[in-house]
């Protein structure tokens, strides 16, 4: 019997309903623009506060360290060109800029952005895993890098990286640390001061909030460049008239998501599990691109010798099951991932890939359809 499975959570997530309940108020009564000085405008101010406030606890910061942007491509790209601006408008020589080659778009656009203004960049490679290594890093790095950007979690395989070795590194060398932590926050356990970044990025979307809202984290004394000019919100680093019931949406779901953790990343390991175990069982032939790498749960690369990733992602969706080919935000391409092309998977591998994201609303008897539905596909093609 065909039943709708969403197993993309690694593109999008649900939203919450409490997050929706949480925000409604502020779309209707509490519309009042926080900068205002009137009564009115109390109620979206404290609200605001008090979404900081959670967000850092959430992640182990101070609530000033938390800047309110519109996701995680403006985090990451604030985070590049602020810190690579203000170094450029100090006139130091340390403005290079060193990040992975398996990062989102966001983050590599964003480099070579700054490249183009003149910046030194460089690439780390990961190893088969997609594993950034310390030792690729202790290589690349020099005097002149003001900053190192390394995901937490990478979007298309699920690689946990090792960014609390990473970051002490670049620490003792001199450059800043960021993080593109937009597929890590609200799935794995995060502390900031932990991990020793000194930037890192987040996306409300990513774990049950609305979309079109995400947050910085800025260590206390680190400068960057404003990103928005205007007025003087978020310190007047990022202008512009705050999404007030986005930030409580955000903070609410995060809240919830991280409240949860334990449980949702306990389930998350039996539908994993119950999903590979079937595969294996029905016989179906397929590599997982992330090998033994510890990875977010739920998240699988696989790729199906002898397939086109593009044409199973199309019967799956026939069934009722939505997965992805790798980044959503690069979905309309058809050319081979570059993260599969960084950790050197074979074209054979790389062309048959497919994302599965199982999210907290997955259950074991969505993994089973699922791996029926690959074991149907792949005996009948």
């Amino acid at each position: 019997m065909k039943r709708n499975v969403y197993a993309d959570n690694c593109a999008t997530t649900a939203l919450d309903p409490a997050a929706f309940e949480a925000m409604t108020p502020f779309l209707l009564g509490n519309y009042a623009n926080a900068s205002q000085p009137y009564a009115l405008a109390r109620a979206p101010k404290k609200a605001l506060a008090d979404a900081r406030e959670t967000i850092a606890d959430a992640i182990g910061a101070a609530p000033d360290e938390i800047y309110f942007t519109s996701g995680g491509t403006e985090s990451d790209n604030w985070a590049i060109k602020g810190v690579v601006g203000r170094q450029a408008g100090e006139g130091s020589r340390r403005r290079g800029v060193l990040a992975s080659a398996i990062e989102h778009h966001a983050v590599l656009r964003a480099v070579e952005s700054v490249r183009r203004l003149g910046a030194p960049v460089a690439y780390l490679a990961p190893d088969r895993r997609g594993v950034v290594r310390s030792e690729e890093l202790a290589r690349l790095i020099s005097d002149e890098v003001a900053l190192v950007s390394v995901m937490l979690v990478n979007n298309e395989l699920g690689a946990i990286q090792p960014i609390a070795a990473l970051a002490e590194l670049a620490r003792s060398r001199g450059a800043l640390f960021h993080t593109d932590a937009v597929q890590g926050v609200g799935h794995v356990p995060i502390d900031v001061k932990a991990l020793g970044v000194d930037l890192l990025s987040a996306s409300a979307h990513k774990f049950n909030g609305p979309k079109g809202v995400g947050f910085l984290y800025v260590r206390r004394g680190v400068e960057l460049a404003p990103f928005l000019d205007g007025g003087g919100q978020e310190r007047g680093l990022r202008a512009g008239t705050e999404n007030v019931a986005g930030v409580v949406g955000m903070a609410t779901a995060l809240q919830a998501n991280v409240a949860a953790l334990a449980s949702t990343q306990a389930a998350l390991a039996g539908v994993e599990t119950r999903f590979l175990s079937t595969l294996n069982a029905l016989g179906v032939v397929y590599a997982l691109n992330s090998g033994e790498a510890t990875r977010a749960p739920g998240v699988l690369s696989l790729a199906f010798p002898g397939f086109e990733g593009e044409a199973l992602l199309h019967r799956l969706d026939l069934l009722g099951v939505s997965v992805s080919t790798g980044s959503a935000c690069n979905s309309q391409e058809t050319e081979i991932s570059h993260v599969l092309k960084a950790i050197g998977a074979p074209d054979s591998l790389a062309r048959g890939t497919i994302r599965i994201s199982f999210g907290k609303q997955n259950t074991e008897e969505d993994a089973l359809y699922v791996a029926e539905c690959l074991a149907k596909i792949t005996r009948t093609r």
